[in-house]
Protein backbone atom coordinates (compact mmCIF):
# COMPACT_ATOMS: atom_id res chain seq x y z
CA UNK A 1 0.00 0.00 0.00
CA UNK A 2 1.05 3.30 -0.41
CA UNK A 3 -0.22 7.32 0.26
CA UNK A 4 -0.55 9.46 -2.73
CA UNK A 5 -0.52 13.07 -1.72
CA UNK A 6 -1.46 16.82 -3.57
CA UNK A 7 0.61 19.16 -1.80
CA UNK A 8 0.43 22.52 -1.04
CA UNK A 9 -3.23 22.82 0.86
CA UNK A 10 -2.69 24.49 4.53
CA UNK A 11 -4.37 22.44 7.08
CA UNK A 12 -7.41 24.00 9.06
CA UNK A 13 -9.56 22.49 11.55
CA UNK A 14 -9.37 20.42 14.74
CA UNK A 15 -8.32 16.98 15.21
CA UNK A 16 -8.44 14.62 18.05
CA UNK A 17 -5.47 13.00 19.47
CA UNK A 18 -5.35 9.21 19.90
CA UNK A 19 -4.26 6.91 22.47
CA UNK A 20 -0.52 6.21 22.97
CA UNK A 21 0.72 3.32 21.12
CA UNK A 22 4.07 3.82 22.97
CA UNK A 23 1.88 3.48 26.11
CA UNK A 24 -0.76 0.89 24.92
CA UNK A 25 1.66 -1.63 24.25
CA UNK A 26 3.65 -2.28 27.46
CA UNK A 27 0.82 -1.99 29.78
CA UNK A 28 -0.80 -4.68 27.26
CA UNK A 29 1.71 -6.32 28.72
CA UNK A 30 1.55 -5.88 32.12
CA UNK A 31 -1.69 -7.26 31.62
CA UNK A 32 -0.34 -10.84 31.96
CA UNK A 33 0.78 -10.08 35.57
CA UNK A 34 -2.74 -11.13 36.92
CA UNK A 35 -4.96 -13.80 35.58
CA UNK A 36 -7.72 -11.39 35.94
CA UNK A 37 -9.42 -9.36 33.38
CA UNK A 38 -8.52 -5.86 32.59
CA UNK A 39 -10.37 -2.89 30.35
CA UNK A 40 -7.72 -0.94 28.86
CA UNK A 41 -9.91 2.26 26.79
CA UNK A 42 -8.43 4.98 24.14
CA UNK A 43 -6.17 2.16 22.71
CA UNK A 44 -5.13 2.95 19.18
CA UNK A 45 -6.30 1.02 16.86
CA UNK A 46 -3.08 0.03 14.96
CA UNK A 47 -0.87 -2.80 13.23
CA UNK A 48 1.63 -3.11 16.57
CA UNK A 49 -1.76 -3.11 19.09
CA UNK A 50 -3.49 -6.04 16.88
CA UNK A 51 0.15 -8.14 16.25
CA UNK A 52 1.12 -7.54 19.99
CA UNK A 53 -2.51 -8.92 20.63
CA UNK A 54 -1.54 -11.92 18.43
CA UNK A 55 1.72 -12.94 20.27
CA UNK A 56 -0.63 -13.07 23.44
CA UNK A 57 -3.27 -14.79 21.95
CA UNK A 58 -0.22 -17.23 21.37
CA UNK A 59 1.01 -17.00 24.82
CA UNK A 60 -3.32 -17.63 25.94
CA UNK A 61 -4.77 -14.50 25.88
CA UNK A 62 -8.51 -13.99 25.48
CA UNK A 63 -9.56 -10.51 24.22
CA UNK A 64 -12.23 -7.90 23.07
CA UNK A 65 -11.06 -5.31 21.08
CA UNK A 66 -13.89 -2.93 19.95
CA UNK A 67 -14.09 0.90 19.94
CA UNK A 68 -10.93 1.66 20.88
CA UNK A 69 -11.20 -0.55 24.59
CA UNK A 70 -9.92 -3.65 25.12
CA UNK A 71 -10.96 -6.18 27.30
CA UNK A 72 -8.46 -8.66 28.14
CA UNK A 73 -8.04 -11.48 30.36
CA UNK A 74 -5.43 -14.50 30.83
CA UNK A 75 -6.26 -16.51 32.99
CA UNK A 76 -3.68 -19.97 32.12
CA UNK A 77 -0.75 -19.49 30.49
CA UNK A 78 -0.63 -22.11 26.83
CA UNK A 79 3.07 -21.84 26.37
CA UNK A 80 6.45 -20.16 27.51
CA UNK A 81 7.54 -20.00 24.05
CA UNK A 82 7.17 -17.46 21.42
CA UNK A 83 8.55 -18.26 17.68
CA UNK A 84 10.65 -15.94 15.71
CA UNK A 85 8.06 -15.74 13.56
CA UNK A 86 5.81 -13.85 15.92
CA UNK A 87 8.44 -11.17 16.87
CA UNK A 88 10.72 -10.64 14.58
CA UNK A 89 8.79 -7.80 13.16
CA UNK A 90 8.16 -6.16 16.23
CA UNK A 91 10.84 -4.80 19.13
CA UNK A 92 8.37 -4.26 21.55
CA UNK A 93 7.30 -7.85 22.37
CA UNK A 94 10.42 -7.42 24.20
CA UNK A 95 8.59 -6.47 27.16
CA UNK A 96 6.46 -9.72 27.33
CA UNK A 97 9.77 -11.17 29.23
CA UNK A 98 9.39 -9.81 32.68
CA UNK A 99 5.21 -10.05 32.59
CA UNK A 100 6.12 -13.78 31.98
CA UNK A 101 8.90 -14.71 34.31
CA UNK A 102 6.32 -13.66 37.05
CA UNK A 103 3.46 -16.09 35.82
CA UNK A 104 5.39 -19.24 34.81
CA UNK A 105 9.17 -18.26 35.68
CA UNK A 106 10.28 -19.11 32.10
CA UNK A 107 10.11 -17.98 28.70
CA UNK A 108 11.80 -18.65 25.54
CA UNK A 109 11.65 -15.94 22.84
CA UNK A 110 13.07 -15.08 19.55
CA UNK A 111 15.44 -12.03 19.40
CA UNK A 112 12.78 -9.31 18.77
CA UNK A 113 12.79 -6.84 15.79
CA UNK A 114 10.92 -3.85 14.42
CA UNK A 115 11.97 -0.73 12.59
CA UNK A 116 15.84 -0.39 10.65
CA UNK A 117 17.22 1.91 13.33
CA UNK A 118 21.14 1.19 13.65
CA UNK A 119 21.92 -1.22 15.99
CA UNK A 120 19.44 -1.60 19.18
CA UNK A 121 21.04 -4.28 22.01
CA UNK A 122 19.39 -5.33 24.58
CA UNK A 123 22.19 -5.69 26.81
CA UNK A 124 20.48 -3.48 29.23
CA UNK A 125 17.31 -5.61 29.45
CA UNK A 126 19.57 -8.61 30.11
CA UNK A 127 21.26 -6.64 32.99
CA UNK A 128 18.63 -5.53 34.88
CA UNK A 129 16.86 -9.10 34.62
CA UNK A 130 19.92 -10.79 36.20
CA UNK A 131 19.90 -8.33 38.94
CA UNK A 132 16.61 -9.89 40.32
CA UNK A 133 17.60 -13.21 39.94
CA UNK A 134 16.95 -14.01 36.45
CA UNK A 135 19.40 -16.73 34.55
CA UNK A 136 19.39 -16.25 30.74
CA UNK A 137 21.14 -18.26 28.11
CA UNK A 138 21.68 -17.01 24.92
CA UNK A 139 21.49 -18.54 21.70
CA UNK A 140 21.81 -17.66 17.59
CA UNK A 141 18.09 -17.03 17.23
CA UNK A 142 16.38 -17.29 20.62
CA UNK A 143 16.66 -16.22 24.38
CA UNK A 144 15.96 -18.45 27.17
CA UNK A 145 15.18 -16.53 30.40
CA UNK A 146 14.56 -18.63 34.01
CA UNK A 147 13.46 -16.80 37.09
CA UNK A 148 15.34 -19.20 39.63
CA UNK A 149 15.98 -17.09 42.65
CA UNK A 150 13.62 -13.61 42.48
CA UNK A 151 14.94 -11.52 44.99
CA UNK A 152 14.10 -7.94 45.05
CA UNK A 153 16.55 -5.15 45.31
CA UNK A 154 18.30 -2.35 43.43
CA UNK A 155 19.03 -2.72 39.91
CA UNK A 156 20.96 0.39 38.31
CA UNK A 157 20.12 0.66 34.54
CA UNK A 158 23.33 0.10 31.73
CA UNK A 159 21.59 3.24 30.44
CA UNK A 160 18.20 5.41 30.28
CA UNK A 161 15.99 2.53 28.47
CA UNK A 162 12.50 3.06 27.92
CA UNK A 163 11.30 -0.71 27.28
CA UNK A 164 14.39 -1.90 30.05
CA UNK A 165 12.59 0.39 32.46
CA UNK A 166 8.89 -1.34 31.24
CA UNK A 167 10.16 -4.31 31.25
CA UNK A 168 11.62 -4.37 35.16
CA UNK A 169 8.63 -2.21 36.51
CA UNK A 170 6.27 -5.19 35.15
CA UNK A 171 8.83 -7.77 36.85
CA UNK A 172 9.56 -6.18 39.99
CA UNK A 173 5.89 -5.58 40.38
CA UNK A 174 5.67 -9.40 41.22
CA UNK A 175 8.43 -9.58 43.42
CA UNK A 176 7.70 -9.46 46.99
CA UNK A 177 9.85 -6.89 48.52
CA UNK A 178 11.08 -3.57 47.92
CA UNK A 179 13.20 -3.24 44.57
CA UNK A 180 14.48 0.77 43.69
CA UNK A 181 14.98 1.04 39.58
CA UNK A 182 18.35 3.46 39.58
CA UNK A 183 18.87 5.75 36.10
CA UNK A 184 15.11 4.48 35.26
CA UNK A 185 13.25 6.16 31.50
CA UNK A 186 10.54 8.81 32.78
CA UNK A 187 8.84 9.30 29.61
CA UNK A 188 4.97 9.86 29.93
CA UNK A 189 4.13 6.31 28.42
CA UNK A 190 6.73 5.06 31.17
CA UNK A 191 4.94 6.48 33.46
CA UNK A 192 1.26 5.68 32.27
CA UNK A 193 2.86 1.87 32.92
CA UNK A 194 3.12 2.90 36.51
CA UNK A 195 -0.41 4.60 36.60
CA UNK A 196 -1.71 1.00 35.51
CA UNK A 197 0.26 -1.06 37.65
CA UNK A 198 -1.00 1.30 40.80
CA UNK A 199 -4.51 0.26 39.91
CA UNK A 200 -3.36 -3.14 39.43
CA UNK A 201 -2.46 -3.18 43.66
CA UNK A 202 1.20 -2.21 43.06
CA UNK A 203 2.82 0.08 45.46
CA UNK A 204 5.41 2.34 43.87
CA UNK A 205 6.42 5.66 43.89
CA UNK A 206 8.76 8.24 41.48
CA UNK A 207 7.14 7.56 38.41
CA UNK A 208 8.28 10.25 36.00
CA UNK A 209 11.55 10.61 37.37
CA UNK A 210 14.95 8.66 37.36
CA UNK A 211 14.35 6.93 40.44
CA UNK A 212 11.35 4.41 40.63
CA UNK A 213 10.64 2.26 44.02
CA UNK A 214 8.21 -0.50 43.83
CA UNK A 215 7.22 -2.97 46.69
CA UNK A 216 6.17 -5.76 44.81
CA UNK A 217 3.52 -8.03 45.77
CA UNK A 218 1.63 -11.75 44.20
CA UNK A 219 -1.47 -10.26 44.54
CA UNK A 220 -1.65 -8.35 40.92
CA UNK A 221 -5.40 -8.07 39.75
CA UNK A 222 -6.79 -6.51 37.36
CA UNK A 223 -7.60 -3.02 36.45
CA UNK A 224 -9.72 -0.69 34.17
CA UNK A 225 -7.09 2.41 32.52
CA UNK A 226 -6.98 5.20 29.99
CA UNK A 227 -4.62 5.36 27.63
CA UNK A 228 -2.82 8.51 27.49
CA UNK A 229 -2.95 10.69 24.58
CA UNK A 230 0.22 10.05 22.13
CA UNK A 231 2.00 12.99 22.37
CA UNK A 232 4.29 12.24 19.64
CA UNK A 233 0.95 12.41 17.22
CA UNK A 234 0.12 15.64 18.67
CA UNK A 235 3.72 16.66 17.29
CA UNK A 236 3.27 15.20 14.13
CA UNK A 237 0.26 16.98 13.57
CA UNK A 238 1.36 20.59 15.20
CA UNK A 239 4.36 20.19 12.73
CA UNK A 240 2.36 19.47 9.51
CA UNK A 241 -0.21 22.82 10.65
CA UNK A 242 3.09 24.72 10.83
CA UNK A 243 4.87 23.45 7.57
CA UNK A 244 1.50 23.94 5.48
CA UNK A 245 0.60 27.36 7.14
CA UNK A 246 -1.83 26.39 8.20
CA UNK A 247 -4.19 26.71 11.49
CA UNK A 248 -5.17 22.95 13.43
CA UNK A 249 -6.30 22.67 16.88
CA UNK A 250 -5.30 20.18 18.66
CA UNK A 251 -7.88 18.47 21.41
CA UNK A 252 -7.42 16.02 24.22
CA UNK A 253 -3.29 16.69 24.64
CA UNK A 254 -1.24 17.02 27.94
CA UNK A 255 0.61 19.87 27.44
CA UNK A 256 3.98 19.47 29.07
CA UNK A 257 4.72 16.32 27.63
CA UNK A 258 5.97 18.33 24.53
CA UNK A 259 7.47 21.45 26.02
CA UNK A 260 10.78 20.76 23.83
CA UNK A 261 8.96 21.24 20.85
CA UNK A 262 6.43 24.21 21.85
CA UNK A 263 10.03 25.84 22.36
CA UNK A 264 11.18 24.74 19.05
CA UNK A 265 8.35 25.82 16.86
CA UNK A 266 7.83 29.40 18.83
CA UNK A 267 11.90 29.69 17.97
CA UNK A 268 10.79 29.16 14.19
CA UNK A 269 8.28 31.79 14.71
CA UNK A 270 5.04 29.53 15.02
CA UNK A 271 2.11 30.98 16.49
CA UNK A 272 1.25 28.56 19.80
CA UNK A 273 -2.11 29.58 21.57
CA UNK A 274 -2.44 27.00 24.43
CA UNK A 275 -5.67 26.06 26.00
CA UNK A 276 -6.32 23.71 29.23
CA UNK A 277 -5.98 20.35 27.20
CA UNK A 278 -5.64 21.51 23.64
CA UNK A 279 -3.27 23.83 21.27
CA UNK A 280 -4.00 25.89 18.33
CA UNK A 281 -0.95 26.10 16.42
CA UNK A 282 -1.02 28.62 13.51
CA UNK A 283 1.92 28.54 10.44
CA UNK A 284 3.79 31.43 9.13
CA UNK A 285 5.23 32.21 5.86
CA UNK A 286 8.53 33.00 6.89
CA UNK A 287 10.37 30.59 9.46
CA UNK A 288 13.34 30.81 11.53
CA UNK A 289 16.34 28.59 11.70
CA UNK A 290 17.88 26.76 14.25
CA UNK A 291 20.91 26.90 15.54
CA UNK A 292 21.55 23.06 17.09
CA UNK A 293 18.21 20.71 17.59
CA UNK A 294 19.51 17.94 19.36
CA UNK A 295 17.35 14.63 20.40
CA UNK A 296 18.25 13.17 23.90
CA UNK A 297 15.84 11.14 26.43
CA UNK A 298 12.39 12.83 28.31
CA UNK A 299 11.81 15.44 28.39
CA UNK A 300 14.98 16.65 25.99
CA UNK A 301 13.83 16.95 21.90
CA UNK A 302 12.60 13.74 21.26
CA UNK A 303 14.15 11.40 18.62
CA UNK A 304 10.63 10.09 17.53
CA UNK A 305 9.64 13.79 15.75
CA UNK A 306 12.96 14.63 15.03
CA UNK A 307 12.25 13.82 11.28
CA UNK A 308 9.32 15.89 10.72
CA UNK A 309 10.49 18.68 12.41
CA UNK A 310 13.88 18.51 10.01
CA UNK A 311 11.45 18.43 7.45
CA UNK A 312 10.11 21.94 8.56
CA UNK A 313 13.74 23.27 8.82
CA UNK A 314 13.09 22.73 5.25
CA UNK A 315 11.41 25.68 4.64
CA UNK A 316 13.29 27.66 7.66
CA UNK A 317 15.01 31.11 6.15
CA UNK A 318 18.73 30.02 6.85
CA UNK A 319 20.93 27.19 8.14
CA UNK A 320 19.66 24.71 10.83
CA UNK A 321 21.62 21.73 12.54
CA UNK A 322 20.59 18.32 13.55
CA UNK A 323 22.33 15.98 16.06
CA UNK A 324 20.40 12.64 16.59
CA UNK A 325 22.04 11.63 19.41
CA UNK A 326 20.32 8.30 20.04
CA UNK A 327 19.99 6.17 17.02
CA UNK A 328 22.87 6.02 13.79
CA UNK A 329 20.16 5.11 11.19
CA UNK A 330 17.56 7.87 11.64
CA UNK A 331 18.52 10.20 9.32
CA UNK A 332 18.90 7.83 6.32
CA UNK A 333 15.19 9.63 5.30
CA UNK A 334 17.16 12.42 4.13
CA UNK A 335 17.58 10.32 1.05
CA UNK A 336 14.10 10.96 0.45
CA UNK A 337 13.61 14.45 0.94
CA UNK A 338 16.64 15.00 -1.19
CA UNK A 339 14.50 13.85 -4.27
CA UNK A 340 11.95 16.53 -3.65
CA UNK A 341 14.24 19.31 -3.73
CA UNK A 342 15.74 19.18 -0.23
CA UNK A 343 19.17 20.96 0.34
CA UNK A 344 21.58 19.46 3.36
CA UNK A 345 24.96 18.31 3.94
CA UNK A 346 25.14 14.98 5.77
CA UNK A 347 27.98 15.16 7.93
CA UNK A 348 27.58 11.62 9.40
CA UNK A 349 25.11 9.14 10.60
CA UNK A 350 24.04 11.79 13.34
CA UNK A 351 24.57 15.02 12.28
CA UNK A 352 23.67 16.68 9.22
CA UNK A 353 23.47 20.80 8.20
CA UNK A 354 19.79 21.42 6.60
CA UNK A 355 20.19 24.13 4.33
CA UNK A 356 16.46 26.08 3.79
CA UNK A 357 14.65 27.65 2.83
CA UNK A 358 14.05 24.28 -0.26
CA UNK A 359 11.44 24.46 -2.68
CA UNK A 360 10.01 21.12 -2.29
CA UNK A 361 8.34 19.30 -5.46
CA UNK A 362 6.45 16.23 -5.16
CA UNK A 363 7.98 12.82 -6.16
CA UNK A 364 7.84 9.05 -5.80
CA UNK A 365 9.50 8.45 -1.88
CA UNK A 366 9.67 6.11 0.59
CA UNK A 367 9.71 5.67 4.38
CA UNK A 368 12.45 4.27 6.39
CA UNK A 369 10.28 3.79 9.56
CA UNK A 370 7.48 4.96 11.81
CA UNK A 371 8.61 8.37 12.13
CA UNK A 372 10.61 9.03 9.06
CA UNK A 373 7.05 8.17 7.31
CA UNK A 374 5.38 10.74 9.18
CA UNK A 375 8.48 13.12 8.05
CA UNK A 376 7.59 12.08 4.26
CA UNK A 377 3.79 12.59 4.96
CA UNK A 378 4.39 16.05 6.12
CA UNK A 379 6.91 16.58 3.21
CA UNK A 380 4.72 15.87 0.64
CA UNK A 381 1.48 17.70 2.35
CA UNK A 382 3.44 21.41 1.38
CA UNK A 383 5.49 20.10 -1.62
CA UNK A 384 3.81 21.42 -5.04
CA UNK A 385 2.22 18.28 -7.20
CA UNK A 386 1.65 15.30 -6.41
CA UNK A 387 3.92 12.66 -4.17
CA UNK A 388 3.57 9.13 -3.90
CA UNK A 389 4.87 7.58 -0.39
CA UNK A 390 5.64 3.83 -0.29
CA UNK A 391 5.93 1.47 2.53
CA UNK A 392 3.30 3.03 4.33
CA UNK A 393 3.20 -0.20 6.12
CA UNK A 394 5.85 1.36 8.64
CA UNK A 395 3.05 4.26 9.26
CA UNK A 396 0.46 2.10 10.17
CA UNK A 397 2.07 0.80 13.11
CA UNK A 398 2.17 3.69 14.97
CA UNK A 399 -0.41 6.25 13.57
CA UNK A 400 -4.47 5.39 13.94
CA UNK A 401 -6.00 6.64 10.81
CA UNK A 402 -3.29 9.20 9.59
CA UNK A 403 -4.81 9.67 6.15
CA UNK A 404 -8.26 10.23 7.30
CA UNK A 405 -7.71 12.77 9.87
CA UNK A 406 -5.56 14.34 7.55
CA UNK A 407 -8.52 14.22 4.57
CA UNK A 408 -10.81 16.05 7.93
CA UNK A 409 -8.14 19.41 7.87
CA UNK A 410 -8.29 19.24 4.44
CA UNK A 411 -5.81 17.65 2.99
CA UNK A 412 -5.57 15.59 -0.46
CA UNK A 413 -4.06 12.16 0.34
CA UNK A 414 -5.60 9.05 -0.73
CA UNK A 415 -4.56 4.88 -0.07
CA UNK A 416 -3.75 3.20 -2.58
CA UNK A 417 -3.86 -0.27 -2.37
CA UNK A 418 -2.63 -1.64 -5.80
CA UNK A 419 -1.09 -0.22 -8.96
CA UNK A 420 -4.80 0.02 -10.37
CA UNK A 421 -5.77 1.68 -8.18
CA UNK A 422 -2.83 4.17 -8.19
CA UNK A 423 -3.85 4.80 -11.74
CA UNK A 424 -7.63 5.74 -11.07
CA UNK A 425 -6.28 8.03 -8.45
CA UNK A 426 -4.00 9.58 -10.33
CA UNK A 427 -6.66 10.42 -13.34
CA UNK A 428 -8.92 11.78 -10.66
CA UNK A 429 -6.64 13.98 -9.23
CA UNK A 430 -5.67 15.37 -12.43
CA UNK A 431 -9.55 15.78 -13.08
CA UNK A 432 -9.58 17.15 -10.19
CA UNK A 433 -6.98 19.64 -10.22
CA UNK A 434 -8.07 20.94 -13.90
CA UNK A 435 -11.51 21.52 -12.56
CA UNK A 436 -10.31 23.45 -9.70
CA UNK A 437 -8.08 25.87 -12.08
CA UNK A 438 -11.21 26.38 -13.74
CA UNK A 439 -13.09 27.48 -11.56
CA UNK A 440 -10.41 30.02 -10.08
CA UNK A 441 -10.18 31.25 -13.70
CA UNK A 442 -13.52 31.95 -13.72
CA UNK A 443 -13.49 33.69 -10.78
CA UNK A 444 -10.62 35.72 -11.35
CA UNK A 445 -12.55 36.49 -14.71
CA UNK A 446 -15.73 37.51 -13.14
Amino acid sequence: MRFLVNGGRPLRGSVDISGSKNAALPILAATLLSKEESVLTNVPDIRDIHKMLEIMEHLGSQFSFENNTIRIQTESIKTTEIPLGLVKTMRASILLVGPMLIRTGHIRIGFPGGCVLGKRPIDTHLDAFRALGTDITEEEEYIDFKLQSPQAGKVVLKEISVTATENILMLAAGIPGDTEIRLAAQEPHVADLCEYLKSCGVELSGEGTHVVKVKGTPAIHGAEHRIIADYLEVGTFAIAAAATQGDVTLQGIRMHDLDALWQKLEEMGVILDFGQSSVRVRGVKQMAPIAKLDTGIFPKFPTDLQAPFVVLLTQAHGVSKVFETLFEGRLNYLFELEKMGARFEFLNPHQAIILGPSELKGAPIASCDIRAGAGMVVAALMAEGETEISSINYIDRGYERLDEKLRHLGANIVRMQSEQDIEAQQRSLASFAAKEKSGVSSEVNR
